[in-house]
């Protein structure tokens, strides 16, 4: 026993150095050794880079940085917004946080929304991909450009899509098949994961999901953010809202240290609950991490986030008077171009030459959405940092060991459980899923044109604000989105992205063809709008931005650079870069079952 004791004093006094000597000698093995540094190492993982030249933006570090300052400055003011805040009365049957109970959870869920630390490597907010300047989507200029989906707290893994917007995501409805139709409605994300089954709201359970991503926040275990919340600055604001001693969880000793280790590291096995608690712990952490989504979810609703501020809103009171072109855009919008019948206006139909919509509006604030989901028929995007991420990083993990094996079959991929997506809860819907291969959600168009106000326009020469459209951001500019529904099918060809033949341009006279095939939309491709009224579509889409009735709330935190120069009709094309030869779709997606129909190349 004396000799074991002196082994342990060893052990705590010279840590990691005499672990070596031990695995030198073959007194304990190597797995030993891993896990032990995956217990003791508080330096960051080693930079992950398995990328060409040129996909990685050469100011990545500085615009991350640059990013979680904006991130301090947001957390700061949701700090003074809840010193502020008269504490609620909490009072009635059933309990009622009486007159500020509203302000206090959304309050909350903004502070959460903006804290780093609750990511392993203190470095990633749920703000560091969705910030207010930008309509809670992707921040970084340069990111929006290249590699497409964002790094997470991991530096440089990255997701698979684009930083979709937050503005108006509370509102779609939990995840539903309507059987007379055949259509899925509601759930979040692009492939519409996040489907509220037990919340019984989509936009909480939406997030829920990255602060446990493997690719974005990186907590290995849900009870990690429990934790972070019990040694929160805001803790007695969450007691405040959710109970006292709604935090109060037994939490054994390791748990900082795993905490502290990003998920996907090879120490912890494939183990997704590797903070060891019992029963009654977990189950109160799991009710923490309810609360968290709920939280959040308050925050987005809010009209901090989610405003009815814009130019079309007074339009709808009788406020504003559209400009000629916003209004032609807005005819076009609901009449030739067929933009209505997805994103709905909430008032009046489809209009035939020479009529006038006099109507009222048959909803007084309109989403833009149908809560649908549609395969547009996008080429696959060669520069999405997920392609590449083939090799394990230094923490032994593979984001996507399929390489450009990878097919985005978005709403298929998650009726199957499939790779790269979540569980699905509902058995009955798998049947459904060759029905919606390809397909990814109806986003709102409401702050799709939504940029810092010193970067007034997303569409060059600007100065503006370089954003990414659709789910794999091969879009660049709104003219290049509204011109894509325009020409799809009139300029077709059957090349991959890089590959446009002599005498054409990628984005103006030549699509590549789809990533998937199966299920594209056909009530766009061939519009026959002119070059002018593609334009006033953008000028009517720019009058869904918030913040005409009152300033954006936060919009003004950005400290980068805009960009001047060029057109938006050939928007990043210098950044194109031509797609490798295509292996056939891996078997783990395309051969899942029920098997697509027609089959996946």
């Amino acid at each position: 026993m004396k000799e074991g004791r002196r082994w342990i004093v060893l052990l705590i006094l010279f840590g990691g150095s005499i672990v070596a000597l031990l695995v030198c000698a073959g007194l304990i093995s190597a797995p030993a050794r891993a896990k032990d540094k995956r217990a003791d190492d508080k330096n960051p993982p080693a930079v992950y880079n398995p990328y060409p030249p040129g996909i990685l933006p050469s100011n990545l570090d500085s615009e991350i940085a640059r990013v979680l300052r904006e991130v301090d400055v947001n957390e700061n003011r949701a700090m003074a917004r809840w010193h502020s805040l008269p504490p609620p009365t909490r009072t009635g049957q059933p309990p009622t946080l009486q007159n500020t109970g509203t302000e206090a959870v959304e309050t909350l869920g903004q502070l959460m929304n903006f804290d780093k630390n609750i990511s392993p490597g203190k470095n990633q907010a749920c703000a560091s991909c969705h910030m207010p300047y930008a309509g809670f989507s992707g921040p970084i200029p340069s990111v929006n450009v290249t590699m497409i989906a964002y790094p997470g707290t991991v530096h440089f893994r990255a997701g698979k899509r684009t930083a979709q917007r937050y503005t108006y995501a509370p509102f779609f409805p939990v995840l539903q098949y309507n059987e007379v139709q055949g259509l899925f409605f509601g759930g979040n994300f692009w492939d519409s994961r996040s489907t509220g089954y037990l919340l019984r709201n989509a936009d909480a359970e939406q997030a829920q999901h990255p602060p446990v991503d493997t690719q974005e926040m990186g907590n290995p275990d849900t009870a990690c953010v429990a934790y972070k919340l019990s040694k929160s600055k805001y803790k007695s604001l969450f007691e405040q809202v959710w109970g006292k001693g709604s935090l109060d969880i037994k939490f054994p000793p390791e748990t900082e240290r795993i905490c502290a280790t990003p998920g996907g590291a090879a120490s912890f096995g494939g183990d997704t609950t590797p903070v060891k608690l019992r029963d009654e712990d977990r189950n109160r952490a799991n009710e923490v991490y309810n609360h968290w989504g709920q939280s959040i979810d308050a925050y987005e609703q809010s009209v901090q986030v989610s405003a009815f501020s814009s130019k079309f809103d007074a339009f709808l009171k009788g406020n504003y008077t559209m400009t000629k072109d916003e209004m032609a855009g807005y005819q076009l919008f609901r009449g030739k171009a067929n933009c209505n019948s997805c994103h709905l206006d909430g008032r009046g139909t489809t209009l035939k030459p020479g009529q006038t919509d006099t109507s009222m509006a048959a909803q007084a604030n309109p989403l833009f959405t149908c809560f649908g989901s549609a395969n547009e028929g996008l080429p696959l995007n060669p520069r999405n940092a997920f392609y590449y991420q083939t090799t394990p990083d230094s923490l032994g993990f593979t984001a996507n060991p399929l390489g450009f094996g990878y097919r985005d079959l978005g709403l298929g991929t998650f009726l199957r459980s499939g790779f790269g997506s979540g569980p699905n809860p509902n058995a009955s819907w798998i049947q459904n899923a060759p029905t919606v291969d390809g397909q990814m959600q109806v986003s709102s168009a409401r702050n799709v044109a939504l940029t810092p106000p010193q970067c007034p326009t997303t569409e060059a020469p600007g100065p503006y604000f370089q954003k990414e459209f659709f789910h794999n951001g091969y879009i660049k500019s709104l003219k290049q989105l509204v011109h894509f529904y325009n020409t799809r099918d009139v300029y077709a060809f059957n090349v991959t992205s890089g590959h446009c033949p002599p005498g054409t341009t990628e984005r103006v006279d030549c699509w590549p063809m789809p990533e998937v095939r199966n299920n594209i939309d056909m009530t766009s491709g061939r519009l026959g709008l002119t070059d002018q009224e593609e334009n006033q579509i953008v000028a009517f889409l720019q009058t869904l931005t918030d913040g005409f009735t009152r300033p954006y709330p936060n919009a003004d935190t950005f400290t980068g650079t805009c960009m001047t120069g060029g057109s938006a009709a050939t928007q990043g094309n210098e950044f194109l870069i031509p797609t490798p030869s295509l292996p056939p779709c891996a078997p783990t997606v395309c051969a899942a079952t029920p098997t697509p129909s027609p089959s996946i190349p």
